[in-house]
């Protein structure tokens, strides 16, 4: 995701090892090399993109590319040309997607109806920003089963919305929104026994996982 990092490692084909090592960017009939590292040799030799790549860009051995503070334009094709002593070579493709961090959710409803037994409310996960590319999935607890749905925001508003009726004898269920792209997740839970017990139009904040997203 943007800012995390991401090694690119050759998947050798054979016990040698390379003599050298190209790196490259961009597809097979438009791409540049970046750099070249060579075996035994304490750094790479740099041929372009020095000025986008220089100061991110570490090679651990003659077969790693380390990137570091990833931006979503390091997205594309990263090419390495593995030469051999004898003339041999091979190359391989790695497809590198960046993503933006999952913005933090938080969800809205609106002022419970109570009737006899029942606790009906309406309630909206929202989050900031872009949505595109986002998933939003609720989870329950203490609640059937089919009351868990997921779908894709669409453009405007950036919000996804669900009504439950929730039976006063169930007064412990909660609802989390989830909210995804395929790096990293947020999340925000309500207490809907607490909702219903006041009778209050509320907020609650979202939250990130304990441990971050992975990072690619």
């Amino acid at each position: 995701i943007r800012g995390g990092f991401v090694l690119i490692h050759v998947i050798k084909k054979q016990e040698a090892e390379p003599e050298e090592v190209s790196w490259g960017f961009g597809s097979e009939s438009n791409y540049r090399v970046l750099l070249r590292v060579r075996r035994g040799a304490d750094t790479p030799t740099w041929v372009s993109l020095q000025d986008k790549y220089q100061h991110r860009v570490h090679v651990p051995n003659v077969t790693s590319l380390r990137i570091e503070n990833l931006i979503p334009e390091d997205s594309g094709q990263y090419r390495a040309r593995v030469s051999f002593t004898g003339g041999r070579e091979f190359n391989q493709v790695f497809h590198l997607t960046v993503y933006e961090p999952v913005p933090l959710p938080h969800i809205l409803l609106e002022s419970p109806s109570i009737t006899p037994g029942w606790c009906n409310v309406t309630l909206e996960c929202r989050a900031p920003g872009n949505t595109e590319g986002l998933k939003v999935t609720w989870e329950s607890e203490g609640l059937p089963r089919e009351l868990e749905w997921s779908g894709t925001p669409g453009p405007a508003p950036s919000s996804w919305s669900l009504t439950v009726n929730l039976s006063l004898s169930q007064p412990n269920a909660s609802l989390t929104c989830v909210v995804s792209n395929q790096m990293d997740q947020k999340t925000a839970t309500l207490d809907l026994g607490e909702v219903c017990s006041h009778g209050e139009c509320t907020s609650q904040r979202g939250r990130a996982p304990e441990s971050s997203g992975a990072l690619g």
